[in-house]
């Protein structure tokens, strides 16, 4: 967070100037989708009020049509509890979404498609909780600029992975076993990717994509991107008639 905050985005406007907006493409990481220290989290709040559980930003829900803005913290005069949590139970009365007939969380991990086995999974519903977005979101969408997150499990649409692997490979063939070399070569090898390789590593990514828009699976998919990447044209001037069928 440090360096996107204080180098990468600050580096990109100076660059670019005012009035540019930048996209970028996250890894669905562990790292990358990891929540601010007063995320909206279901996870790190008690049933009760007090105790140990995450000091949590203001809330919201809706009550006639109008969004109520709510305190997860009580007040610094409330008589028994000041600066304290408030706690799943306390949040869902004031809401009036309390049901006392529930059990406050379920005994092992809540099934994904109830709405109401217990009053924590009912607070994690709620629009405020399922609209709460990461860290890195929060911080690039803060400063004016874009983000999407890759889906898991799917290397070949993050075309970073590319240019870490052309990066190791000049590492490998530039190595002589010391720790001082791998920094003195790091440079090196991220520079010597050059960036017309980057675009064209981004355009293999869009043929992975529109090869899965049109519902193939992982090998079908990989047979089509082997095809298009292998074919050679014998003009610029006209589109080939097998190419022009995928557009009727």
């Amino acid at each position: 967070m440090i360096q996107l905050n204080e180098k990468i985005i600050p580096t990109f406007e100076r660059i670019h100037g005012p009035g540019y907006q930048a996209l970028f493409l996250i890894d669905n990481s562990q790292g990358h989708s990891a929540y601010a220290e007063d995320a909206l989290l279901i996870s790190r709040m008690n049933i009760n009020p007090a105790g140990k559980q995450a000091r949590m930003r203001n809330g919201w829900f809706m009550r006639d049509s109008i969004q109520v803005e709510q305190d997860m913290v009580f007040p610094p005069d409330h008589p028994q509890l000041p600066n304290e949590p408030k706690g799943v139970k306390t949040v869902l009365i004031e809401r009036g979404l309390y049901q006392p007939r529930l059990c406050g969380k379920c005994a092992s991990k809540c099934n994904t498609d109830a709405t109401a086995c217990c009053n924590k999974h009912i607070l994690e519903l709620q629009p405020d909780f399922q609209q709460q977005k990461s860290h890195i979101q929060e911080s690039i969408e803060k400063a004016g600029h874009l983000c999407i997150f890759l889906p898991k499990f799917h290397c070949e649409l993050n075309f970073i992975e590319y240019f870490w692997g052309k990066v190791k490979k000049y590492l490998r063939d530039n190595c002589d076993g010391t720790f001082e070399t791998l920094k003195k070569n790091m440079p090196l090898a991220m520079q010597s990717v050059q960036l017309s390789m980057i675009r064209l590593w981004e355009h293999r990514m869009h043929c992975w994509m529109e090869a899965y828009q049109t519902g193939l699976e992982m090998k079908d998919a990989q047979f089509q991107v082997q095809q298009f990447s292998s074919t050679k044209y014998k003009s610029h001037r006209r589109v080939p008639k097998t190419m022009a069928r995928t557009f009727d």
